[in-house]
């Protein structure tokens, strides 16, 4: 017994310290994306997903993700976002949004073992696995039939509850969402004015 003791002594403080760093990543490997209800930050996978992040960061330092809509939410599934094309609230084209991307090639599909969680961030496609672009979901629940189709990319560390009160659609239109919420603003980094992430 003594022995378990101190080797938890030891053990206890050296695991902390790794879940510590595990949720304090470079701030370059953050995403923040401004909601209706607050903000939501992502950490970003570029060793699982080096592509799909490298732009997912272009098209957001550009501004072209800003003002996009959450065209498809199916409640108890997921919330997708990241049609540039027909998607941006200036000049959202409520028949073809979902079809379009942006102005940048389609994506080799970097399937890895990530699993789709609650707050998993993964590419929408089309039927080919290699044709995402530019839209994405994040799962507002456990979704393990994506996975290994789907490229995950993200997981929500902050904000999860702002992404719960995205507006939903109906099931029985396949999440279609009329007046749709807002990526208002969608920057690389943590919102300096959060403060430290706890």
């Amino acid at each position: 017994m003594k022995k378990l003791l101190f080797l938890a002594t030891f053990v206890l403080p050296l695991v902390i310290t790794q879940a510590e760093t595990k949720s304090d990543p470079n701030p370059e490997n953050l995403l923040t994306i401004e909601l209706k209800d607050g903000p939501v930050v992502i950490e970003l996978f570029p060793g699982d997903a080096p592509n799909h992040v490298k732009r997912i960061k272009e098209l957001a330092k550009a501004g072209k993700y800003d003002g996009v809509a959450f065209h498809r939410v199916i409640d108890g599934f997921m919330a997708q976002t990241g049609d540039v094309e027909f998607g941006n609230s200036k000049d959202y084209d409520e028949r073809r949004v979902g079809t379009g991307g942006s102005d940048k090639p389609d994506l080799k599909a970097e399937f890895n073992k990530r699993k789709h969680v609650r707050g998993t961030c993964s590419m929408a496609r089309a039927r080919s696995e290699d044709s995402a672009n530019s839209q994405f979901f994040i799962c507002l629940d456990k979704a393990d039939f994506l996975d290994g189709k789907y490229t995950v990319w993200g997981q929500v560390v902050q904000g999860m509850d702002h992404v719960d009160k995205i507006k939903k659609g109906s099931r029985l239109n396949n999440g279609s969402v009329s007046r749709p919420d807002l990526m208002k603003k969608v920057t690389v980094g943590k919102d300096k004015s959060e403060g430290k992430q706890p």
